[in-house]
């Protein structure tokens, strides 16, 4: 291998006898060498194909946002496509900006820093006894305390209103209205229980970030603090907080930014009392056509929720300061609870059963009782599963001899299976081609480009799509109501999960093994099915797998992009919901629970992975 690369070096064209070549014969000579293998060729073509599926649909709404949109001419005395500022007036300026954009941003904040804050409180005591205690159950706790996280964010909500409902919507009555105990409006329905649900949801990421953090965290600073007569209180606040800060500050930003892209939740318990948020204002915005206003709201999102990665981008270096120097053995030494042992598992426990087991409980026992919360025996039936002849006008068998639910299944498993696998082999190819390719400036851009859509909501960025394949673009047919819309937004959403996995996989991958059958005579092509995929199978399986489980539970990107021939089992069960059809729409949401939780678990037995020790982190 050395007499190899000292004979490339000598054939480096020089101007003279121990002269350096110019910079122009380098450049030509890095060219020559860059397009000797198809690695840089494949680099140039999915940075193109990246550039039109992520960069391209974000440019399109951004300029919607200041360019007059159709049925706007004669108001604006100007042609389509000129450029005019009467969006962003009426949006962030005018009489109604009220309503489409500040008291949204106010709900979204408000909503968001109070999820936050509560699932700070829950999550780090959580993670102390987790990591720290001898608590009952520990191990178990690990795991079943990260179940909300595997699980859709509305399955929680749909459960809060089969709870709460009441008369403000009509249809069936919640529970506690059927015992005669009928629950106010902020109960039922807007900030509180978004916040209670979102904070409950999101407690997860605290307890990753948090828990792991205070397992690298040396347990010998805290016996020298005690030694110097600090107090147990003193100790917490002046010694582990302040070394806890990054983790913390990331999982702030982390959760703030997922409340800022969030819509299921807000939209079945937000809607019924004109509660909006930001995600709900920009639905409602595309929903009337208002194209400009949606350029404006989907673009604030997109600023909002870029500015929040990047500052979680730059506490993640911060936090390489913090650090502690420790003898292995006196690292993560767990304390004993003593007499608080029994209560602080108690509390563990009472946090799942509020978070997982009562509202799975609520929409199982739902899906099977024809009165609601009257729990005599004939008062069940499975009707609502696989009854025939229902008295519903809609929905005249049970779900599961529905053909809608059969097929808005194929439809998700055709969909989610297809843009994950297309994911799983792109985002092996961009791991390849970003170690591989010399080119530097190419593999700067494509590990950026992919990562782009993170930093993007999920409805901003559907609404991106719809921007620019709802017309036709050039030879580019119009898109929207298809399949293909859908399959495409879906594989540039969740690039980033399957380029890190290529990443990282590529990154641990030497070139030994590519080296000797190149030398042996195998070509690029050969390598690649011979060598590097069966090399890496297990990561192109978590660069599909993953994606898929993703994709399985996702809402915003389907609720603006389906329609009702594209549905799938997210927007089925959200139109159920819509119709006030509570038991099968809960039926729906159960099937997605199920799928989610349990592809997640194969998920770590194929990756060899443990969600509670970081996956998804």
């Amino acid at each position: 291998m050395v007499l190899f690369s000292e004979t490339m070096k000598a054939k480096v064209p020089a101007t003279g006898v121990g002269a350096k070549p110019s910079g122009w014969q380098l450049w030509r000579y890095r060219l020559k060498v860059a397009l000797r293998e198809p690695t840089t060729l494949i680099g140039v073509l999915t940075a193109l194909l990246f550039t039109y599926l992520i960069v391209v649909p974000i440019i399109s709404i951004v300029l919607d946002a200041i360019r007059v949109q159709f049925g706007n001419e004669r108001r604006l005395g100007k042609q389509v496509g000129d450029l005019t500022f009467y969006y962003l007036d009426r949006t962030f300026f005018s009489p109604v900006a009220t309503d489409l954009f500040w008291r949204p941003l106010f709900n979204t904040l408000t909503v968001a820093f109070g999820a936050i804050a509560l699932s700070l409180v829950i999550g780090t005591i959580l993670a102390w006894l987790i990591s720290r205690t001898d608590m009952f159950g520990r191990r178990w706790f690990a795991t079943a305390l990260i179940v909300p996280y595997m699980l859709p964010a509305w399955t929680f909500a749909l459960a809060w209103m089969t709870l709460f409902k009441n008369r403000t919507i009509g249809g069936q009555p919640g529970w506690f209205e059927a015992m005669g105990m009928t629950p106010p409006d902020w109960v039922a329905y807007g900030r509180f229980p978004i916040t209670i649900i979102l904070a409950l949801h999101y407690t997860p990421f605290v307890i990753l970030l948090f828990g792991s953090a205070l397992r690298r965290f040396d347990s010998q600073l805290e016996d020298s603090a005690r030694i110097l007569g600090a107090r147990r209180y003193q100790v917490a606040l002046q010694v582990i907080l302040p070394l806890m800060r990054p983790a913390l500050l990331s999982a702030m930003v982390l959760i703030f930014a997922k409340c800022l892209g969030e819509f299921g939740v807000p939209y079945v318990l937000g809607l019924p009392v004109k509660f909006e948020v930001l995600s709900t204002s920009l639905f409602r915005s595309i929903a009337s056509r208002q194209t400009g206003v949606a350029g404006v709201v989907a673009a604030s999102i997109m600023v909002i929720g870029i500015i929040t990665l990047m500052i979680d981008a730059r506490l993640v270096r911060e936090a390489r300061r913090f650090v502690t120097i420790g003898s292995k053995g006196s690292m993560n030494r767990q304390s004993r609870l003593g007499r608080m042992r029994l209560p602080a598992t108690g509390f563990a426990a009472a946090i799942f059963l509020l978070g997982v087991g009562l509202p799975l409980l609520t929409l199982a026992l739902s899906t099977v009782m024809k009165i609601p919360a009257q729990f005599t025996l004939d008062n069940f039936t499975l009707d609502y599963w696989i009854g025939t002849n229902l008295d519903t006008v809609a929905l005249q068998t049970g779900i599961l001899f529905s053909p809608d639910l059969w097929a808005a299944a194929g439809n998700t498993l055709m969909i989610v299976g297809l843009a994950s696998l297309t994911s799983g082999i792109l985002g092996l190819l961009v791991g390849y081609v970003v170690i591989r390719t010399p080119v530097r400036a190419l593999s700067v851009y494509l590990r950026q480009v992919t990562f782009l859509p993170y930093l993007v909501p999920g409805i901003a960025f559907a609404a991106a799509y719809l921007s620019l394949f709802a017309v036709p673009r050039g030879p580019m047919p119009a898109l929207y109501g298809t399949v293909t819309i859908l399959v495409l937004a879906l594989i540039a959403d969740q690039m980033p999960y399957a380029s890190r996995a290529g990443i990282s996989a590529m990154t641990q991958l030497g070139k030994d093994p590519e080296e000797a059958a190149q030398i042996a005579g195998a070509g690029w092509l050969r390598r690649m099915i011979s060598i590097v995929i069966p090399i890496q199978k297990g990561s192109l399986v978590t660069g599909v797998l993953l994606p898929f489980i993703s994709g399985i539970k996702g809402l915003s990107l389907f609720v603006i992009l389906a329609v009702p021939s594209t549905d799938v089992l997210t927007t089925y069960s959200l139109r159920l919901v819509d119709y006030h059809y509570t038991q099968a729409a809960n039926a729906v949401v159960l099937i997605i629970a199920g799928i989610a939780y349990f592809g997640t678990l194969l998920a770590q037995k194929l990756t060899r992975t443990n969600l509670a020790e970081g996956l998804g982190s």
